[in-house]
């Protein structure tokens, strides 16, 4: 699987150890940035574009997913959201990593460098890359009126 992942100056650290954690896993690791500390960086353009990549690799049939990384992850989460097609999910725990997965097909995952350990962290981002989505009737079609949504605008009852 490819795995695109950036982050925001607070999430760095945290970043280069998933890239060397993850790899050693058989992640293809795709770093979107940024590549130095810099406490005044501009992290939506990092996470935006590591959401666009996933979304050419998932509609060019690669099996990849989205990691991005900030202080809370909420900024992150939002930027990357922005992007059509993704479903990114700030993840905070096992729980949350495993259904964003299960129950909403998430292609992206949006983690707090500063809430967690860097073990805690890694630990909820495998957990997210490792489940798989159920493919339940209900998930479908609920996804499926999001997506309506994000690409006509009609809100399907």
């Amino acid at each position: 699987m490819r795995v695109h992942i950036a982050t925001d100056h607070a999430g760095l650290e945290l970043s280069a150890h998933l890239i060397t954690a993850l790899s050693a896993k058989g992640y293809e690791m795709v770093d979107h940035g940024p590549t130095e500390y810099d406490a005044e960086d501009d992290y939506p353009s990092f996470c935006i574009n590591a959401a666009l990549a996933v979304v050419a690799d998932q509609k060019a049939g690669v099996d990849a997913l989205g990691i991005v990384l900030g202080g809370s992850g909420n900024g992150e989460q939002i930027a990357a959201n922005k992007v059509a097609g993704i479903r990114a999910a700030l993840a905070w725990n096992l729980s949350t990593a495993t259904l964003a997965r299960e129950h909403n097909d998430a292609n992206v995952v949006a983690v707090g460098g500063r809430q967690h350990s860097v073990e805690e962290a890694t630990e909820i981002i495998e957990a997210f890359l490792a489940e798989p989505f159920s493919n339940a009737e209900r998930h479908v079609r609920r996804i499926a009126k999001i997506a309506t949504y994000e690409t006509t605008g009609e809100v399907v009852a």
